[in-house]
This record gives structure tokens, C-alpha cells and sequence, in this order.
């Protein structure tokens, strides 16, 4: 469980790897569809996530340069994860105090 902890650690690695389930999808795409995080914190998440396995990071030899991200096989096992917070979050709504 702690190594699980780990990688999901904060709230825009566990979005990064929700938006990467769909698809591999470029830097530009993941901050858009995440609601726009800044720049700096998404390269340090997309770091961290490709340092832990969970993604690979391709640059193509293009102008201008593309980068892709995408889940790793290890990164696409996590669905199961993210599934059962979902239905977790989902039988449990916050409460208004």
C-alpha cells in the first residue's frame, strides 16, 4: 500500500494518470484537461510519475519538438486503483458541516 501512496501522491498525479488512461496525450492536452495546473508543478509531477515507471515520456525528432506522454503497463494497472476510489467517493459523498 505504501508504494501505491507514493506514486498517487497529491492531487494532480492521481488526474495526470486519470487523463493518461484514455490515451497518450501531450503536455499542452493534460494541463488543459486538468484544469490547468501550472507548468512547473505538472513537469514536476510528469518527473516524478516517469521516474516511478508509471509513464514514458517520448520526444519526437519533429519542428517543433513533440513530447508524448503515456501510461506504462505498470502505469495502466493503476485503472483498477482509481476505479475503487471513484466507487469509494462515490458511496461516501462529503457532508456539509
Amino acid at each position: 500500500m505504501e508504494r501505491t501512496l507514493k506514486v498517487l501522491d497529491g492531487k494532480w498525479t492521481t488526474l495526470i494518470v486519470r487523463e493518461l488512461l484514455s490515451g497518450p496525450k501531450r503536455f499542452g492536452d493534460l494541463r488543459a484537461a486538468m484544469g490547468s495546473p501550472s507548468a512547473k508543478t505538472l513537469t514536476d509531477r510528469l518527473r516524478a510519475l516517469e521516474h516511478q515507471r508509471i509513464l514514458t515520456r517520448t520526444v519526437y525528432a519533429e519542428v517543433p519538438p513533440r513530447v508524448v506522454y503515456q501510461l506504462t503497463e505498470e502505469g495502466e494497472s493503476l485503472s483498477d486503483v482509481l476505479d475503487a476510489m471513484l466507487r469509494w467517493g462515490e458511496a461516501h459523498p462529503l457532508t456539509e458541516d
